[in-house]
This record gives structure tokens, sequence and C-alpha cells, in this order.
């Protein structure tokens, strides 16, 4: 087996080799051929594999060595995904950074390499810019737009984003896209697809085919920018009700599918507590807020903005109204729950928040979780099982919870690709979301606050309550919903207070104590 990788490895070297003559003298990019791109990958597919085929031979299983060797294989093994990804750009680090999130899958030394391809992004050159901007809008920038800062505000694996002042002095923000992702994204896709079936081939328990059919489904969606701009109207039309939220404008006159061009929006970063510090903005009501947002997507609409990565959610000090506003950006991605999952993932999480543990069994299997609910519970809560059973509200997050989390990571490798191969495709992007607002939660220091858990119950809540309504037929039934509604909301704000109060008055004993010690 070893043998036959070391083959294929002198086979992809022997490409790169005669390719490199052919763009030599042709005098091309050697990233926009996709024998190039496909000998890339398949080379560095190679010699990971090798890797772990041949790195253990004289290792005993279980020991301390072999526990070292595996972190330092896991290791280089990310380092060598994460130079293809920046090599071949594009889809490869779309899928890349997706890979990063997966703190549930993968061990931490993939996920904290992979995580820096957020930062490691292709950048267009202006000619390239000017070109898209001439096909896509037929005028040169010049006429249409006053000034156009070369410098990208930021770039992505799929566009990067210019800040230009219109000619009636509007400040815009540009979002073009890079000019090959379009034309070399189903192929790139076609090649993770071959290169994913041969790893699993050589080591059964690699079942990563969902995350291929996720980027065969999605990509055609996020390199269409129009329907980035109709999603960004959408959440801003049904998220209207708080005032919290800011969706720039788009301007449709000067957008197409490969630009984008919306109301310019400046802010730090929402897991940038030390920008928050600086300008006064309340950390925990920015976390709450985002709570807010998020549990009425996912449980009350079931139209949910699936990458909250911290470049995607800025903060800021609204200039006019002087309050305190979450800027929310990039709409490419959207998940649209059917009504049946949405309920059922609303009564799963109602069952979790209330250690209802016959509930979470049998809510988790109809949503595809079977015998494997209790890692499902602990997938979706970042929680270990014990945690879960005792209950996740009354239970604090410690350190040694996360790092027992990630250790139990690869010894549960093959149960958790079964059960993503298993759970319906909307849970993916769910997963993928979660674990994006965790990680803004925990560089805010705000992770599982009581206040996330009751918005959640109050969307959930909401959410049945209008359900129960739609199939009510008669008028009395409908007005007893609604009373068995306000009451439990009614009940739900009495605890908050309950929680305030009872802060309040630790934060005061606290200070006294502090007071007769000094």
């Amino acid at each position: 087996m070893a043998g036959r990788l070391l083959k294929v490895s002198s086979v992809a070297t022997a490409v790169f080799a005669t390719s490199g003559v052919y763009l030599y003298t042709k005098q091309l990019d050697p990233n926009d051929l996709s024998l190039i791109r496909f000998g890339r990958a398949a080379a560095t597919t190679a010699i990971i594999s090798y890797d772990y085929l041949t790195a253990f031979r004289n290792v005993e299983l279980g020991t301390d060595e072999y526990s070292a060797l595996k972190s330092k294989v896991h290791l280089r093994s990310a380092e060598r995904l994460r130079d293809l990804c920046c090599a071949n750009r594009g889809t490869f680090i779309k899928v890349g950074q997706h890979l990063g999130a997966l703190d549930y899958l993968l061990p931490g030394e993939y996920t904290a390499t992979l995580r820096v391809l957020h930062s490691r992004a292709p950048q267009s050159s202006m000619e390239e810019i000017r070109q898209v901007i001439r096909e896509d809008l037929g005028k040169e920038m010049s006429d249409l737009f006053v000034s156009f800062e070369e410098t990208p505000q930021g770039a992505a694996s799929l566009a990067q984003v210019h800040k230009a002042v219109l000619h009636d002095g509007r400040t815009v923000a540009v979002k073009v896209q890079h000019p090959k992702v379009q034309s070399q994204s189903s192929k790139d896709i076609l090649v993770m697809e071959v290169l994913v079936r041969a790893v699993h081939w050589l080591f059964p328990d690699f079942a990563f085919m969902w995350l291929v059919e996720e980027a065969k489904k999605n990509m055609p969606l996020e390199l269409d920018f129009l329907n980035e701009g109709r999603n960004a109207e959408k959440v801003a039309q049904m998220l209207a009700h708080f005032s919290f939220l800011k969706v720039p404008q788009i301007h449709w006159e000067l957008s197409t599918k490969r630009i984008l061009t919306m109301e310019f929006a400046e802010g730090g970063q929402v897991n940038d507590s030390d920008y928050m510090r600086r300008h006064g903005i309340n950390v925990n009501k920015i976390s709450e807020n985002l709570g807010k947002m998020y549990s009425e997507m996912i449980f009350v609409h079931g139209f949910v903005h699936c990458d909250p990565h911290p470049g995607n959610v800025l903060v800021r000090v609204c200039p006019r109204s002087k309050k305190t506003q979450i800027v929310l950006l990039d709409h490419g991605l959207y998940q649209e729950l059917q009504p049946g999952f949405r309920l059922d993932y609303c009564r799963l999480w109602q069952a979790l928040i209330t250690s209802d543990m016959g509930s979470v069994e049998r809510y988790s299997r109809r949503l595809g979780a079977g015998e494997l609910f209790p890692l499902f519970a602990c997938m979706l809560t970042a929680r270990s099982w014990n945690s879960v059973n005792t209950g996740i509200t009354s239970t604090p997050v410690t350190q040694s919870e996360d790092v027992e989390i990630r250790s139990n990571v690869s010894l549960y490798l093959p149960q958790i690709s079964e059960l993503l191969n298993r759970v319906p495709r909307q849970m993916l992007l769910l997963l993928k979301t979660n674990d994006l607002l965790r990680g803004i939660e925990t560089a805010l220091e705000t992770r599982a606050a009581s206040s996330s858990f009751l918005n959640m119950s109050r969307c959930c809540i909401r959410a049945l309550a209008r359900h129960r309504r739609s199939k009510a037929t008669y008028r009395m039934r409908r007005l007893q919903i609604s009373l068995g509604e306000a009451l439990s909301l009614w009940r739900l704000g009495l605890y908050e207070v309950y929680l305030q109060v009872k802060a309040q008055a630790l934060a005061r004993w606290l200070c006294a104590l502090l007071g007769c010690l000094g």
C-alpha cells in the first residue's frame, strides 16, 4: 500500500516537472491549469496518506511515544493541507476554512493550523478587478466611482472588498469576485471528490463525502452575488425589529453575479474585545444580542446566516444614534430549514436546556442520530455527556472539560463521521454555525452565559406556539395556546430577573468581603 502511494507521488512530481517546462514557454499562470491543481492536490494527499500509513510502524499503540508522534503527524499533515489550500486558492481555501471550524470532528492540530486560512486568502490585482468591472458593468471604473481604493478592505477565498466613493458622494463597499474562481470551482470540487473517495478506500474510517456534497450544493450559491444581495435584504426585513442589527443596503444598479456594491460600514471584528473596550462597547451585551439574532433566525424563521466568522460580524457605535450595533456581512450562504426539521430542532434544544433526557433521545433520533444520540447531543452543545445529563445551564464550562472533549475527538472519529453522513444535510451547516458562534463566545469569555439559553428558550416557545396555533381549528384553542405561550414567556422573564438580582447580590457581597479584607 505504501509502495503504491510512493509511485503516485512520483507520478505527480513528474506531472509538475513537465508542466513547468510547458508553462514557462507559454508564459501561463500554473494555477489556471486543472492538471497542475489536480497534480498538486494528488501529491499532497499521497504524501499525507503515506505518512499516516508508515509513521506508526515501530511504535506501540497507547504509549506516550505513540501519542506524541500522532500529534506530530497531525501537525505536519495539517501544514501540508494548509499549504495546498494556499497554493490552489479559491474553493480549496473555502473548504479549508470550513475544516478549520470543525472542532467537534478534527484534532486540534488541524483546526488551529487551518484557521489561519481566514487571513491567508489571495488577492486579485487591480487590473483583474478593473477587467471584472468592465465586463460586468460595461463601464470603466472612473465612470462609476469618484475614487476606488486599490488596497482591499479585506480579501476572502472567493472575492475581495474595496472601499469606493460614488459620484453622488456616498461611500460604498464593492465586493468583486476573483476572476478565475467561477471557472475553477466545479473542477476543484470534482478533484476533491476523487481524492476523498481514494482516501476513504485507504482509510475506511475517513468518511468526508458529506463535506464534498455540501461544497457541491453551496458553492454555486456563494458565487452568485445577486443571490447574496437578496439574502441580505430578506434578513434585514426579517430582523427589522432588532434595532441593534445593521445590514448594509445593496446598490442594485451596480451589482451583478460577480460584483456586489453595498453601503460601507466600518467596525471592529466581533471577537476583538480590545476594540470593544476602547470604544466603550459592552462585551456581554454584544454576545447576548448575537444570541438573540441567531436564535430568531434558527428557531423562529428557519432562515440562517451560516458563515458568522469574526470577519463577517462587526461591532460599532453607530455614528448617528451613538448606540452599539452589530453589522452582519457576507450573506452568500444561508440555510433554509424545513418546518418539520426546525420544530424538532426546537424541541431538542428545549430538552437539552431543561435536561429532559427522554426528549433529548427522542428528538435526536427524529433528527437522524439513531443510537448515536449521546454523541449528537455532545456535538450540538460542545459539552461532555456528563454535563448534558447534569444540565448544561447549571454546569459551568471548565478547561478540563474542553481538554476531555478535544482528546476524545480522535477516539470517536469513525462514529462522528458516521453521524455526519447520517443526519439531514441541513444539520451540517447548523453545526458549522454553532461552532463559529461558540468560538466568538470563547474569545469574548461569555460562553455558556445564562442569557444565551434564555433567549433560545424564548424563541423555541414562540416557534412551537406559532406552529400549534396554525394547526388549531377553533378560536378558543388558539386563545388557549396564546395564553400558554404568554405564561411560559412570563415565567422565563421572572427567572431572568431572579438571575440578575442574584448576580447583583453576589457582586455586592464580594465587594463587601474585599472591603473587609482591605
